[in-house]
């Protein structure tokens, strides 16, 4: 769609020409006969922008431009004029008009104008999406970070937020996932329009059908009344398909023929009803693995997969452990009452060696912990649960002088790669590319070695 134009003359017959011409010309395109009218659909809509007459009853044009310049800077009011004299156009300048076109309006001169004032209007609003970002100094959104795994993924989010492409979120289990669509959303042209998530993993595959596209009344037992789906209550806006990976392949189909149409059809309804959501998607699986393995369509894979954000794990953060952990502490010691200021220097260290397993969730429910017992003003190691404070963390032992300590290097071999499975969160995918092995290689390896174990047993 190139913008959303909102007409406003006093004439019904030339709104309704314009808006024809300029659906034709793939332009969205609503129109009110009074300034008055036009100033309520401003307050409940957004437009790119106004193309307004100057002459009408009541309000005028020129005085409707004057109002939006004042109250909505940086929203483009294009004025049309029957009486084309340079007195009018002065005028309609000096009130802050971004152009005017006179009558009889030549259309295509028209969608020129249109199009240079809407990819205006958009350059703004980047740059000030752009500018609010730079001055959150240490996050995104409700996201904190610091380190530069999170200032790149901060880089970005800034890019595709406003982007219609769908996104896919992959990272393990408690790195904030929703949290990082809900920051997409909250970022987007869609801003103002819901956010629905929903957990695929969480629903019974015989209700998750019911739950995305809705039912029509006696669609089963217990259908007494139509019921609108999560696809269609997040109209306008986002819709979150978090776990997608648990999704059952049936699904995945229809899912997937609904996404290519924008239309679904309710369970057990007659007709397809047609929706507009930008689509996110959220899994701590191995997609990729699944496709090979037929546990997941490849062609909803690439639906989905336009553009993939890589969350990183609390681990790989560094010292937002601590940044973390001193915002956990000031909000559970305000919502409990108790006088706790910070972290002492050796609880501190062992935040920072633990290699926190499940992530920022653990982090959180670590220090939640913490506040709750303490009897310091500052959290101190005996504070912290037991895994925490003995944490000593593993290395990939080779061997020393001593031939007695030396091991073979199939057993190096298999140690190392099991290093790596753990320092991806399991992502046999992720595994593969940083051993140099392609992922067949990988799984042929990890069955022998399930197998050795199991000859051991």
């Amino acid at each position: 769609m190139r913008g959303n134009v909102l007409i406003v003359d006093d004439e019904r017959n030339m709104c309704e020409l314009i808006q024809t011409d300029l659906r034709l010309r793939d332009f969205s395109a609503k129109w009110c006969t009074s300034a008055e009218e036009a100033w309520q659909r401003l307050n409940e809509e957004d437009f790119d922008v106004v193309l307004t007459d100057v002459r009408m009853p009541g309000t005028s044009g020129l005085q409707l431009c004057e109002q939006i310049v004042g109250s909505r800077p940086g929203l483009p009011v294009i004025v049309m004029t029957a009486f084309g004299s340079l007195e009018t156009a002065v005028a309609a300048i000096r009130v802050g008009a971004y152009d005017f076109v006179t009558k009889p309006i030549e259309m295509d001169l028209l969608a020129i104008g249109l199009d240079r004032a809407v990819k205006h209007y958009r350059l703004q609003e980047q740059v000030k999406r752009l500018s609010q970002a730079v001055q959150r100094q240490d996050g995104f959104g409700a996201m904190i970070g610091e380190s530069p795994p999170m200032r790149r993924l901060f880089d970005q989010l800034v890019r595709v937020a406003d982007a219609e492409a769908s996104v896919m979120i992959t990272g393990e289990s408690g790195t904030g996932k929703e949290l990082v669509a809900r920051a997409i959303h909250d970022q987007s042209r869609r801003a103002r329009g819901p956010f629905v998530a929903v957990n695929c993993a969480a629903l019974p595959d015989t209700l998750l059908e019911s739950e995305l596209f809705g039912h029509a009344r006696g669609a089963f037992t217990d259908a007494r009344t139509d019921r609108k789906g999560l696809i269609l209550q997040a109209q306008g806006g986002t819709l979150l398909l978090d776990e997608i990976g648990e999704m059952p392949i049936a699904m995945q189909a229809k899912l997937l023929r609904a996404l290519e149409e924008n239309r679904l059809r309710p369970v057990g309804g007659d007709r397809e009803v047609s929706f507009d959501v930008r689509l996110l998607s959220a899994t701590n699986r191995d997609l990729e693995a699944a496709v090979e393995e037929n546990r997941f369509r490849e062609d909803l894979y690439f639906r989905i997969n336009v553009i993939q954000l890589k969350i990183p794990p609390l681990r790989a953060r560094g010292t937002d452990v601590l940044v973390l952990a001193k915002t956990f502490v000031e909000t559970f010691a305000k919502r409990s009452n108790k006088p706790v200021t910070g972290i002492s220097h050796h609880a501190a260290e062992r935040l920072l060696a633990y290699s926190w397993p499940g992530n920022v969730r653990e982090l959180r429910n670590v220090i939640e912990r913490a506040v709750a017992l303490t009897q310091h003003e500052k959290l101190m190691v005996d504070d912290l649960p037991e895994r925490v404070r003995e944490y000593r963390a593993s290395q990939v032992f080779i061997g020393g002088d001593d031939p007695t300590e030396l091991v073979p290097l199939e057993q190096v071999e298999q140690r190392y790669i099991q290093h790596v499975l753990q320092a991806v969160g399991g992502n046999r995918t992720n595994a593969a590319r940083i051993l140099g092995l392609d992922r067949k290689t990988l799984y042929r390896k990890l069955k022998q070695y399930e197998s050795d174990v199991a000859e051991q047993d």
